[in-house]
């Protein structure tokens, strides 16, 4: 449990999710203009400086607010009865707030036009599937890293979107706040705004899986203990 306050909570979630999508937004720019073309190494350059950010900003936030900066995160817990459902909806504000904000500080600094439109097409049953699969890996890396090595959670995190950037068809969003952000800015990392929504379903539908297939997996079987003690006891 948090010993801060729900408006420092609120403001470390803006803040975080504001220079997460400022570190996509704004490393996709850089990337697109010095790969001279090469979209693997768009990618690649892309990738790195997004699961680098997010072990910085799970390190120093996490203690504030749990550095949710993800609205299928949010879900994920509300689900497990780990946030009440009015804080859940202020932290989905807040990080889709943030996520915006961090949009426009990246075209800002590069000198893009402030709002935009994406024109980049991501859509289909296989991208879908992929934000699916996406944010399932990521709740689940997120419940066994506090399950199992609290002191690893952003690591884990920033290693695990790493991989999926590469391993999902659709680059691994995974996140509806990003993914909102995403769809205002026309350039290497955007998305369209009329294929916003699928992702946005998808990324719930992942986050929803994996919180109640974690719930059983990770609850311990204590059965065969009692069974171990009846015998010993001579019952």
């Amino acid at each position: 449990m948090s010993t801060f306050g729900l408006s420092r909570r609120l403001s470390a979630e803006m803040v975080g999710t504001a220079f997460l999508l400022a570190t996509v937004i704004g490393s996709g720019i850089m990337a697109e203009r010095l790969s001279g073309g090469n979209v693997a190494i768009a990618l690649l350059g892309n990738t790195i400086p997004t699961g680098a950010i997010l072990v910085v900003l799970i390190t120093a936030l996490g203690p504030v607010s749990g550095a949710h900066f993800n609205p299928a995160v949010t879900f994920a817990f509300l689900l497990r009865r780990e946030i009440e459902l009015d804080t859940a909806l202020m932290y989905v504000g807040a990080q889709v707030i943030g996520g915006i904000s961090g949009m426009l500080l990246a075209h800002a600094m590069f000198e893009e036009p402030l709002l935009q439109f994406s024109s980049n097409m991501r859509t289909g049953s296989a991208q879908w599937l992929a934000e699916v699969v996406a944010t399932f890996g990521l709740v689940a890396t997120i419940f066994a890293a506090i399950r199992f090595r609290s002191n690893s959670v952003a690591w884990m995190v920033g290693l695990y979107i790493t991989a999926a950037y590469w391993f999902t068809a659709s680059t691994s969003f995974a996140n509806p706040a990003v993914t909102i952000a995403r769809s205002f800015t026309d350039t290497f990392s955007g998305i369209r705004p009329v294929d916003a929504p699928g992702f946005v379903v998808a990324e719930f539908i992942g986050a929803g899986i994996a919180a109640i297939v974690l719930a059983w997996l990770f609850k311990a079987d204590t059965e065969p203990t009692q069974q171990h003690e009846v015998k010993q006891s001579g019952r």
